[in-house]
């Protein structure tokens, strides 16, 4: 992908998701109802800005004269769907991945479990399409290759769960695309096209209008994790992929959000972009 390439899908991307936020008060009633929510300071905001995400992410990707990328697209669309299926029927019975694999061995079958194994199967699959070896090129060693695939599943399914984990408080998940997207964004079309959506909705999610949800964190992190699948061999998998476990784990005993605020430059990253906070009611 050239560098014209790659600027048109994040411009492409921005404006759709861009104009997505500004119709979406437009939208009946009915329609904005499920999507309706509360952030962690009691204010109003919608989950709305994840189709919204996804619209832009996926024009970018099928930018006509580019190239379509049918296997990024896929799997945001696939990553964005189980996504939705959280926000719309999830349960808030069972949290976090303690929690859906404590259900499951209850024999319970939670939406987050769901979303979980789907996200395995689909980063796998696509991952399998990545390495498929072009036509005349020698395919690489079975087991070798097995591995690599499994591990790159991995990896993206653990990068949809990393994003959707920051999504707590105005602008973190979406900071977080931008740092890790820009590395991967020159000649990496699903980097380009993960930058450009995140630009045109971030204005709405720090000022605590509008949140990813699970519908745009998990097809945000799953784009990015398929950006760096495209990139390395299973070396560099295995350990973006033990990066990912050791804090998917962390997450688990430690709150993510609880450390941020104790350090200053975090903090400061954090609270970047944000309107002041309203004091609290003594």
């Amino acid at each position: 992908m050239t560098a014209a390439d790659g600027a048109a899908r994040l411009a492409l991307a921005a404006a759709l998701s861009a104009a997505g936020m500004r119709l979406c008060p437009w939208l009946p009633e009915h329609t904005r109802r499920p999507w309706a929510r509360t952030n962690h300071a009691g204010d109003p905001v919608t989950l709305l800005e994840g189709p919204v995400w996804l619209l832009g992410a996926v024009g970018g990707l099928v930018l006509p004269g580019t190239g379509g990328r049918t296997t990024a697209a896929a799997l945001v669309v696939t990553a964005a769907g189980l996504g939705m299926l959280d926000d719309l029927a999830g349960s808030a019975t069972s949290k976090g991945l303690r929690g859906h694999l404590t259900a499951l061995g209850r024999g319970e079958l939670t939406t987050g479990a769901v979303k979980l194994i789907g996200l395995a199967a689909s980063g796998i699959a696509a991952t399998a399409a990545v390495d498929l070896p072009r036509p005349g090129a020698r395919a690489g060693a079975g087991p070798g290759r097995l591995a690599g695939v499994l591990v790159g599943g991995g990896v993206i399914a653990g990068t949809a769960n990393l994003v959707n984990l920051l999504d707590l408080r105005p602008g973190r998940a979406l900071k977080s695309v931008i740092v890790l997207g820009m590395p991967l964004s020159p000649g990496g079309a699903p980097a380009a096209a993960a930058l450009g959506a995140t630009l045109g909705v971030i204005a709405d999610d720090l000022a605590g209008r509008s949140m990813l949800g699970d519908t745009g964190a998990n097809a945000a992190g799953a784009l990015l994790g398929l950006a760096l699948v495209e990139r390395s061999g299973l070396l560099a998998r295995s350990l973006a992929l033990a990066v990912l476990t050791g804090l998917t784990l962390a997450s688990e005993r430690v709150s993510f959000s609880a450390v941020i605020d104790r350090q200053p430059l975090l903090r400061r990253l954090d609270q970047w972009g944000r309107p002041p906070e309203r004091p609290s009611s003594p």
